[in-house]
């Protein structure tokens, strides 16, 4: 059974999260503060915490931070504030996802089993989204019984976002990792290289979201 913990400071949030994950099997754990909710992410281990960033106190993006400092459990934002910054820096700093309230129930669990999901299938030699399939020991990907031509920075790139796929990685983040040590301002760079790799996986691969302002999202299977 999955366990996970809630951090919100709204007693009918909880009480809907609640039933909403036990419903599908999950043993849940809740905490009305920032602090408390990290003694209860210590304590009970969960799998997955939903995490509110307007917490009283010690706020959701502090919270956050000092998670990632001891845990890597897959960690899904629940919030009001839809600003691009606000998903930006969360992402950033190690979220996995984010969810703007109000929010559909059917969204909501469908988000929680990608990171889920992809907590335990990102160290794999292969990665599969649907029938894109990722050789990371000999660099190679296929279509299908299709192989790939890519470049080596498309291969980084398309390597990226299928270990997060279902997730959005933000425009920053690619940058850094496919770009590493290089200085001048790549966001065009990527832009061209994104719509190079949407071209070579065509309409039968998986497409690539764009979520603007914040970075880019490989779909997943039946998206």
């Amino acid at each position: 059974m999955s366990k996970a913990l809630i951090i919100d400071d709204e007693t009918q949030m909880r009480r809907l999260l609640r039933m909403v994950l036990e419903s599908r099997g999950y043993e849940v754990c809740e905490a009305a503060e920032g602090q408390i909710g990290l003694q209860e992410a210590s304590f009970h281990r969960p799998d997955v915490v939903l995490l509110d960033l307007g917490l009283p106190g010690m706020g959701g993006i502090e919270v956050l931070k000092r998670m990632r400092e001891w845990s890597d459990v897959p960690v899904l934002i629940l919030s009001v504030r839809d600003q691009e910054s606000i998903k930006v820096e969360a992402l950033e700093l190690g979220a996995d996802d984010f969810v703007t309230k109000p929010f559909g129930t059917s969204e909501l669990l469908a988000r929680l089993a990608v990171i889920q999901r992809r907590r335990f299938t990102r160290q794999s030699p292969l990665v599969v989204v649907g029938n894109l399939s990722i050789d990371l020991l000999h660099h190679e990907a296929s279509l299908g019984e299709q192989a790939l031509k890519l470049t080596p920075t498309e291969f980084a790139l398309l390597k990226m976002l299928a270990e997060h796929a279902g997730r959005i990685v933000t425009q920053n983040q690619i940058i850094r990792q496919v770009w590493a040590g290089q200085n001048s301002d790549q966001s065009e760079g990527l832009r061209v290289h994104i719509n190079h790799l949407r071209k070579k996986l065509g309409e039968s691969g998986p497409k690539i979201i764009n979520e603007p302002g914040i970075g880019y999202r490989l779909a997943e299977a039946g998206e």
